[in-house]
């Protein structure tokens, strides 16, 4: 039988990477998405598709109220999203998001009987945000060990981050090595509902940044 998985997939273009790397590794993909109040829905709609192109068996996109509590330019209209690169972590960083996101997937995988989750975080070319760092998934490794019935029983559930340690050139030559339509995923924080990205901020630039390095043409549909 096929290893079971749950991924997390945003509509980008790390988390399309990391679920085609799942179904190289032979898994049954189980795609989950979250609507958690963020500024577009242009995200969903390519996770949607993304899902489907690269054989996830079902898709699930649950509803959360991360928005509720704002405290992000991701989650508040009223807070902008910045142009500029800045030091420290930026505004766009929603407090828990990653935590939130693994612990359903969590959820998921011991209803599922998965083996894995498979996770598009990296620490090299990203926004600074704490929740992406390898300490931080090391200690939610040793948190799902401990909070599961499965891990309890010797079976654990293992959080794989494919990404981790990858360039974003890296992940742009690894993602077209299997398959991955990087026309089709949305990754700007502020795109149009059409998904035409802002070209501007952090997540644009870092995108663009990475199709450059890797001598690669970018397919991202600019506004």
């Amino acid at each position: 039988m096929a290893t079971r998985a749950v991924v997390l997939l945003s509509g980008g273009m790390d988390s399309a990477t990391c679920l085609a790397l799942a179904r190289l590794d032979g898994c049954e993909c189980h795609a989950l998405s979250f609507d958690y109040g963020q500024r577009h829905r242009a995200e969903l709609d390519a996770a949607q598709r993304i899902a489907l192109t690269l054989g996830a068996v079902e898709h699930r996109t649950l509803t959360i109220g991360l928005g509720d509590f704002g405290g992000s330019a991701l989650t508040d209209q009223q807070i902008a999203v910045p142009t500029v690169a800045g030091s420290g972590i930026p505004i766009t960083y929603v407090p828990a998001r990653n935590t939130v996101f693994l612990a359903f997937a969590l959820g998921l995988a011991e209803v599922l009987d998965a083996d894995r989750i498979y996770a598009g975080m990296n620490a090299i070319d990203y926004s600074g945000y704490p929740d992406c760092r390898p300490a931080y998934l090391e200690a939610f490794q040793r948190l799902a060990d401990l909070a599961t019935r499965r891990g309890v029983e010797g079976r654990p559930i293992v959080v794989h981050t494919p990404l981790l340690l990858m360039s974003k050139a890296d992940i742009v030559r690894t993602g077209l090595g299997v398959g991955v339509d990087f026309g089709a995923t949305v990754s700007c924080y502020q795109a149009t509902e059409a998904g035409e990205a802002c070209g501007n901020c952090d997540a644009c630039r870092l995108r663009r940044a990475g199709f450059a390095a890797a001598g690669v043409a970018d397919p991202t549909r600019y506004r």
